[in-house]
């Protein structure tokens, strides 16, 4: 049996004075990569493990000399790390897990280790909310970095612009992507409430993630222990039309606040033919974006990072030329290629609500030609059938919806009936590949929406698109 080290975690000396080992378990998820890639780039020595270990995350960390293990096998305790960092998929029962514990092992949750050794000299900016963190968090970097920063950031996607979805800085200033999902098995707190911002943007707030909340009202509790933790001389930066916001911020609130999409805050005109428009502050103009990312939410988006920015000390009007060159970010509404004049675009819009928005943003963009909605019911909460009665109506936009239906515990033809023969669902992949494609037409664009990979589906519908 090996002796408890006598260290605490507070005690690690920095670690250009001294290697500190940590091995990351669930390393291959978004947000554990990202603490795996940040660590490497501070000095640490990184090692790490999952269930899978699949591209294009171990791809990522492997380029930066991670040793990657697949498997959660209890021998990974001979490699004797100084800390073991546990991402929130590891549950009690995982064998290495249970092996930490009976041996005594210090471990700590991923956002914790975070927050005590990156962001605690840091001025933190948390990007919050149920659509948009991605999205916005990226926006926010990215006018940080055209200001003349170089941010460090936790974003749970890739921005072209940005390169990678974490980095790590000599900045001050680090942008990060705070989900409410919980922390850790042993910590059923919401992620950000370890994260300590200066400037926190409170984007929207729904009903999600059915698998670990019961209600809204306990969504909007999480929400109110994160206002907590901002200090008087921050800012949080919300959404003036949210009602759940509100409740939010009506629970208690001892930080300054500004409003964006509404007449007493940040708002924007109504968008040329172009997708321009003005953008204004308590209804003074402080410039004109020309836009290339669609629809009322990634406006609002703008306005949300265009203030939070300002509360970092970059001008507005230094914002806006810097999102008049955002190229996007992949998997919102991402170009995956054309053939015979028919777009196939890739969506990470997995709620009611977001696709609903992708739909109408689509719309908006182009008016011509046909919209096909390729839509794929995979998140724990849609699985489960919370919110599937309003899947239909999220949809309706849409000229044609096809839906992907293996693995759902309710039946999907009875859902997507009001649809009419405009909606097809099958359980079946390459079936439904095959119908859309002799379904599709020139002018046609196809949306395709899931929050996971949809077994390669953007590739199948090209290829089967080429073929006819």
């Amino acid at each position: 049996m090996i002796a408890q080290r006598s260290r605490t975690i507070a005690a690690f000396p920095r670690p250009a004075a001294f290697a500190v080992h940590l091995h990351i378990l669930g390393v291959c998820g978004t947000f554990m990569g990202g603490i795996a890639a940040i660590a490497k780039q501070a000095g640490f020595r990184v090692t790490g493990c999952d269930a899978n270990v699949y591209p294009p995350m171990s791809d990522q960390l492997s380029a930066l000399g991670i040793e990657l293990i697949e498997g959660y096998g209890a021998g990974q305790l001979r490699l004797t790390p100084d800390l073991w960092v546990v991402g929130n998929v590891v549950t009690r029962g995982n064998p290495l897990m249970e092996a930490i514990l009976d041996r005594g092992d210090r471990y700590v949750s991923g956002p914790q280790w975070l927050a005590e050794h990156l962001l605690i000299d840091k001025w933190v900016l948390a990007v919050a909310g149920t659509h948009g963190k991605t999205t916005t968090s990226s926006i926010l970097a990215w006018i940080l970095k055209c200001a003349g920063e170089e941010p460090g950031f936790l974003i749970g996607g890739i921005a072209p612009d940005l390169e990678v979805s974490a980095r790590s800085s000599q900045s001050r200033y680090f942008v990060i992507e705070a989900d409410e999902y919980d922390t850790a098995f042993f910590d059923k707190r919401s992620k950000f409430v370890h994260y300590r911002p200066k400037t926190a943007i409170l984007n929207n707030l729904e009903f999600d993630h059915a698998d670990i909340f019961g209600d809204l009202a306990e969504i909007e509790r999480q929400f109110h222990h994160l206002v907590r933790t901002l200090p008087g001389t921050g800012r949080i930066i919300v959404n003036g039309q949210d009602v759940a916001l509100q409740r939010v911020l009506a629970q208690g609130c001892w930080t300054p606040t500004e409003v964006f999409g509404t007449a007493a805050g940040w708002e924007t005109g109504v968008p040329d033919g172009a997708g321009s428009f003005e953008i204004a502050w308590q209804g003074r103009g402080v410039g004109r974006l020309k836009w290339g990312m669609p629809g009322q939410f990634n406006r609002l988006n703008a306005l949300a990072a265009i203030a939070a920015a300002r509360h970092a000390g970059v001008a507005p009007e230094t914002a806006i030329e810097a999102l008049s060159r955002f190229r996007g970010v992949r998997r919102r509404l991402e170009l995956k290629g054309k053939v015979r004049g028919i777009a196939v675009y890739d969506d990470f819009a997995h709620h009611p609500t977001a696709i609903r928005e992708t739909i109408a943003g689509l719309r908006q963009s182009q008016r011509d030609g046909r919209i096909i909605a390729v839509f794929e019911p995979r998140s724990n909460t849609l699985r489960k059938g919370i919110m599937k009665d309003a899947l239909a109506g999220s949809l309706a936009g849409a000229d044609r919806a096809y839906v992907y239906s293996a693995g759902l515990s309710w039946d999907a033809g009875s859902v997507f009936a009001p649809l009419g023969p405009r909606a097809r669902c099958d359980s079946d992949l390459d079936a439904l590949v095959a119908a859309i494609a002799a379904d599709a037409r020139d002018g046609d664009r196809i949306v395709v929406m899931s929050n996971g990979g949809f077994g390669g589906i953007h590739q199948k519908l090209l290829a089967a698109l080429r073929q006819n």
